[in-house]
């Protein structure tokens, strides 16, 4: 996108919200330099010419997970950090942390271009440069290839979406904060409109735009959606459309199969024939655009109250580390592996990457022999969907 076309959208994008951009500001928020960030300069191919930020905890152990955070606009990577608090979730429970950084060349509002088709499309521009970065982390630390994360905020939310479209056999998972679903807008005028109110699809049409990103056919990635219902920035019927993208890929009914409060907010799930929960939705009465903040595990919190930074007595960032499976994971021993990423560290091409390694596509095959029906009932274990539910209503742990 051209610099001209960029400031044409953020002076369309002020007179309609009244402020500079999709997202929080640095201002008023936590300093970067509370960040345990470091940066990689060289890390191969960057087409979508982003900055690499990483940290990988001493004592993460061999063959961490990996969890990729995208910033809003306006904001860095180090300021993100601090004020979601993902550094310290990583040193916590042993994940490494890849958190991809926008370049005011690139958007003036530092915003992920997720609305250009050139950075949204498998094999170029920004969605390729991010996945280089995990091929280099994956490379270079040893990274548990099963245990991909993305998450982001806001626009860093809508690209969270673009990386699992265009590149779902990374992922195991990915969670969207205030973000949009995959394919909804192509231009700046489609992404402002889907901005204030997304139009209402049908679901195998929203599943198509993200089968069409890809050869991949499954299985797909698991997904966490949140979104306070007080947003005036991203209207919250985007997490409505966005679940029901993800509900089509994973042949799942509209309905949710359990409700529940989890912190005093509402919380929909729906599990696989497995009982595995593969969806699931927050909805953050009252809240307005940004990422939720509040205490985590016991008497513990994480990140800091900032700009679109909100303390609502929830923390977001503890919750998706736990819908990753990673908060059962702590302090494992330190390896030579696991050392930061400096710029010294040797480039890895994106074309070496093992697209599926060979326990996903045994996963993979035993999930197609398990695929249930249209109804959903082909293949479920009973006793785990019984146990499912009383753990989601809180009736059991």
């Amino acid at each position: 996108m051209s610099l001209s076309k960029n400031i044409e959208f953020l002076r369309q994008f002020r007179k309609i919200n009244g402020f500079g951009g999709l997202s929080g500001s640095v201002g008023g928020a936590p300093a970067a330099a509370g960040s345990h960030l470091t940066e990689t300069a060289d890390f191969g191919p960057n087409p979508g010419q982003l900055r690499m930020l990483s940290y990988v905890p001493a004592d993460a152990g061999n063959k961490p997970p990996l969890v990729v955070v995208l910033h809003g606009c306006t904001q860095t990577a180090g300021g993100y950090d601090v004020g979601a608090g993902w550094s310290t979730l990583a040193k916590r429970y042993g994940f490494a942390l890849l958190m991809p950084e926008q370049t005011n060349s690139n958007n003036p509002n530092r915003c992920f271009n997720w609305f250009v088709p050139e950075d949204t499309r498998r094999g170029g521009g920004e969605a390729a440069s991010i996945r280089q970065m995990i091929e280099q982390m994956a490379t270079a630390h040893h990274i548990d290839r099963d245990q991909v994360f993305v998450t982001g905020l806001s626009a860093g939310g809508a690209m969270t979406a673009v990386m699992l479209a265009t590149y779902p056999e990374t992922f195991a998972a990915g969670a969207v904060i205030a973000g949009l679903p995959y394919g909804v807008a192509g231009n700046v005028q489609q992404a402002m409109s889907a901005m204030m109110q997304s139009a209402s699809r049908p679901a195998a049409e929203l599943g198509d735009l993200v089968r069409d990103a890809s050869k991949h056919r499954g299985p797909w990635p698991k997904l966490s959606v949140w979104h306070g219902s007080a947003d005036r920035t991203v209207n919250p019927s985007n997490a409505d459309e966005l679940v029901k993208q993800w509900l089509d890929l994973h042949q799942l009914p509209s309905s949710p199969m359990s409700t529940a409060k989890v912190d005093g907010y509402p919380r929909q799930v729906w599990w696989n024939a497995a009982g595995e929960t593969v969806v699931e939705s927050y909805t953050i009465t009252n809240m307005a655009h940004g990422t939720p903040l509040g205490t985590g595990a016991s008497t513990e919190s994480y990140g800091a109250q900032g700009a679109y930074l909100l303390d609502v007595g929830i923390s977001s960032s503890y919750h998706i580390a736990k819908f990753f499976g990673l908060t059962e994971r702590i302090h494992r021993p330190a390896t030579a592996s696991t050392t930061a990423a400096t710029a010294s560290t040797p480039a890895v091409h994106v074309e070496q990457l093992h697209e599926i390694p060979r326990a996903r596509k045994a996963r993979a095959k035993q999930e197609h022999r398990d695929e249930p029906h249209a109804t959903g009932r082909r293949g479920f274990d009973v006793n785990a969907v019984i146990t499912r539910a009383l753990t989601a209503a809180g009736l059991m742990k």
